[in-house]
């Protein structure tokens, strides 16, 4: 040992003050070392990862939803049980397997009625069925995940699905795609697209706004989908709006296009508006159109607690428009509720909300004229609801393909208090 001490010293530089700087830098060094070999023998073996206690094929809830839950919801048929992690193992030698893993539980799902037996059935007996009428109100951004397994799914069961869009086709070809049963309605915000000149004699009015709805439509746009040409018009103009309408069923069905007039707010037009002349006109026409010209109705509650809030003078208010066509002798046209929900930026959790829907499914059952109903709202902006509006698309799924109502063929009810919640 004084052997190499005195090696050492020897190697240091003579000065006294660097000598001692050397060598305390190097004593910190050893004594970091020693400090690092303690800590690595007395650190205590990891915790085990946290069970992962989520069950397959749950229905979403308003709770927040982790990545795997939102997998779990695109993919119900796919995905498998997710069994809970165990504690690491002792440091023990692993046996190599004697068998294959077992494989994982298929995800439950419920079982799609066989609507096709079912309606043989109920024609035996002079009936028939309708089926659940509410879709989705889609639109540009916003969150409409898990749509195209929606409408596959609805698509192999043979439901109808209903989508309304606006400024964003795709959705509606996708529909179109999946099953050319199915509604779909689109419309045009902005630059004139949404009304007609009302300071012009309603027949050019409409001339023009038709011409400027066509010249924006979009390449890829079906004839097989409804355009909405009007947007919460003016209800004090009901009478030069029902003259526009008609003048725009004209040339839609010289075009070849389906048409729907007036999108008007929930709660309008007042009941007298139907009965004013030009009004009387378009829906003459329509009646005689039924699968080219339509009504289109906006049908919200304006209370998040209360579907049925003001019953039927809110939803379900198209019935004043069906107790005017029955007064004037006219047949009861197509109608497409192409806006639907509680508030344009807030809807009850999943439980409330199925209960809601549920409720408005039977009413709108019950008129064969009503052909759909688009829920409010997938798109982006209006605080977000499209996060919210998403969380229905999976039980919406299950419910339109385990559901359906029994009526008799051409059935008109008249009596709106036949429908009011119990």
């Amino acid at each position: 040992m004084t052997h190499f001490w005195n090696r050492l010293t020897g190697a240091l530089p003579e000065r006294p003050l660097t000598r001692v700087l050397l060598v305390a830098v190097a004593l910190a060094v050893l004594a970091a070392a020693a400090l690092g070999v303690t800590h690595l023998v007395r650190s205590p073996a990891p915790e085990p990862n946290p069970p992962d206690t989520a069950s397959p094929g749950e229905v979403p809830t308003g709770a927040a939803e982790s990545s795997a839950d939102r997998r779990r919801v695109l993919l119900p048929f796919l995905m498998g049980s997710n069994p809970t992690r165990a504690p690491a193992p002792e440091a023990t030698p692993t046996p190599a397997p004697t068998s294959e893993p077992a494989r994982p539980t298929a995800t439950p799902t419920p079982e799609p009625v066989d609507f096709a037996a079912v309606r043989e059935e109920l024609r035996a007996g002079g009936q028939d069925l309708a089926y659940v009428k509410i879709g989705f109100h889609a639109g540009p951004g916003g969150n409409a995940r898990g749509m195209g397994e929606y409408l596959s799914g609805l698509a192999s069961a043979g439901v109808p699905a209903v989508v309304k869009s606006v400024d964003a086709y795709g959705v509606c070809a996708e529909a179109l795609q999946a099953s050319p049963d199915n509604v779909t309605v689109f419309r045009m915000s902005g630059g004139g697209l949404e009304l007609p000149d009302y300071e012009r004699p309603a027949g050019s009015a409409a001339e023009e706004h038709w011409a400027r709805v066509l010249e924006a439509l979009p390449p890829e746009f079906d004839q097989r989908t409804w355009i909405e040409v009007m947007n919460e018009p003016d209800k004090s103009r009901a009478d030069w709006l029902g003259h526009c309408a008609y003048r725009l069923g004209e040339l839609a069905l010289r075009d070849g296009y389906k048409l729907a007039a007036f999108g008007w707010s929930s709660g309008e037009p007042e009941p007298a508006d139907w009965r004013v002349p030009g009004m009387q006109a378009y829906l003459s026409l329509a009646a005689q159109h039924p699968e080219r010209l339509a009504v289109a109705l906006h049908e919200y509650s304006y209370n998040v607690e209360n579907i049925a809030n003001q019953y039927p003078s809110l939803v379900g208010r198209f019935q004043t428009l069906f107790q005017a066509c029955d007064e004037m002798g006219i047949e009861r046209p197509t109608v497409l509720i192409t806006e639907w929900g509680w508030e344009a930026e807030r809807l009850p959790g999943v439980d409330q909300a199925m209960a809601d829907i549920a409720w408005a499914a039977q009413l709108y059952g019950a008129y064969p004229q009503v052909r759909g109903a688009a829920l409010w709202y997938l798109g982006s902006g209006y605080g977000g609801i499209a996060d919210r509006a998403q969380r229905l698309i999976l039980p919406m799924w299950y419910y339109a393909w385990s559901e359906y109502f029994v009526i008799e063929p051409g059935q008109k009810p008249t009596d709106p208090s036949l429908f009011a919640p119990q």
